[in-house]
């Protein structure tokens, strides 16, 4: 970047907060290639619009069973579901305070209505976040373009005065396409490293 970033957006699931989710799908759909798990996950139409905000937990649970074909029913997936994110990867709250002293700091996520209101919001790694972006609230997901120009127009800030941290490659090249400074890092010491080299640390 030529000069250093306004705000910088963290992803949550791979970034800061461990998900046993893929290990999970793996298993369940035979997919041993992460990349292909994530691009099948993001592509698939009932997670799109759970993870917006268009359809009830059951539809949801149901329309990926059968859309995946996967070998359990839609009551113990969603049981399972619920289950994926298993807390703050370790340093992580550290990581967004250090970087919130110095400099406005967010998150943009893909999450849901079972994710997020009634557990990962209320964690204390959320509380420094000025500004959350969340797929089933905005109604957007990633890495459709509409979900990061929904942020800028949320800050008021250019693209390319965000740094954007995610561990999936089909956002960081969305999030580059809207214009945004995007790295792809997995997990605390990956993010820690992407703030260093741009200077924020």
């Amino acid at each position: 970047m030529a000069r250093p970033p306004k705000l910088i957006l963290f992803d949550l699931g791979g970034v800061l907060i461990e998900l046993r989710g893929v290990a999970t799908m793996a298993e369940l759909s035979g997919i041993d290639d992460e990349g292909e798990l994530w691009r099948r996950w993001l592509d698939c139409r009932w997670v799109r619009i759970f993870e917006s905000g268009g359809c009830t937990p059951g539809d949801f649970a149901r329309g990926v069973v059968d859309n995946w074909q996967l070998p359990i029913g839609p009551d113990e997936f969603l049981e399972m579901f619920v289950t994926w994110p298993t807390g703050p990867i370790d340093g992580a709250e550290d990581l967004v305070r250090e970087v919130a002293a110095v400099m406005p700091v967010g998150c943009l996520s893909n999450t849901n209505e079972l994710h997020w209101d009634a557990n990962t919001e209320h964690w204390p790694l959320i509380a420094p976040f000025r500004h959350r972006f969340v797929s089933h609230k905005m109604g957007r997901v990633k890495p459709d373009i509409d979900a990061f120009a929904w942020v800028v127009d949320a800050v008021e800030v250019a693209p390319a005065s965000v740094l954007f941290l995610d561990d999936i490659d089909m956002n960081v090249e969305g999030a580059r396409t809207a214009g945004f400074c995007a790295e792809r890092v997995s997990g605390v010491e990956g993010a820690r490293r992407a703030l260093e080299a741009h200077g924020i640390l």
